[in-house]
């Protein structure tokens, strides 16, 4: 059976890493509050491990502040228990059924070692993207070996294979671009 080259599957397996990117990316605490942060953490639940999102609504009051809103009134230290332990440095007050979590400013050095966090992100996201690449030019060169197609097609589509890889190079750089401002932002 012969591969077949499918120039719209290597896009969506593109965006996926860019949309990876951008998830990675907002879990990055920045000092600004942003519901995302929160999102990941897993609550012990009913005798099971949840995401916060099924037990509590999450919202943003303030630039600063997350506001975590408990559906039931007795999983109220359960959640608080989650975040603390979450790695995330987050200590929320509790007020009846809310847990208000105050976001740091972000010092200078911190502000810093986030920037490279997000590089690292965005060089994987670059790196999932180039693989992409090489697993299209692979599968026309198989193609072009079993003469499924000629060599001008081959290098038409290699083409089309670079265009589009380097215009989602350019949306993780972009991305990388606009974290970075959030991040340095004071």
């Amino acid at each position: 059976m012969s591969e077949q080259f499918d120039l719209a599957d290597l896009k969506r397996r593109m965006q996926g890493a860019i949309g990876a990117l951008r998830h990675e990316l907002n879990g990055l605490r920045t000092g600004r509050a942003s519901a995302a942060l929160v999102e990941p953490v897993i609550v012990h639940a009913y005798g099971s491990s949840m995401p916060l999102s099924q037990v509590a609504t999450i919202s943003i009051p303030e630039p600063r502040m997350i506001s975590v809103q408990v559906w039931d009134k007795s999983m109220v230290n359960a959640v608080e228990k989650a975040i603390r332990d979450s790695n995330l440095g987050l200590s929320p007050n509790i007020e009846g059924q809310v847990l208000r979590i105050r976001i740091p400013e972000l010092n200078e050095q911190r502000r810093k070692e986030l920037v490279k966090v997000a590089h690292k992100y965005s060089e994987e996201a670059r790196v999932a993207v180039r693989h992409v690449r090489r697993d299209g030019i692979d599968i026309l060169k198989k193609l072009l070996k079993d003469k499924a197609i000629s060599e001008d097609d081959e290098k038409r589509q290699a083409g089309e294979v670079q265009k589009i890889t380097d215009a989602h190079i350019s949306e993780v750089d972009q991305v990388l671009v606009g974290k970075e401002k959030e991040i340095m932002q004071v």
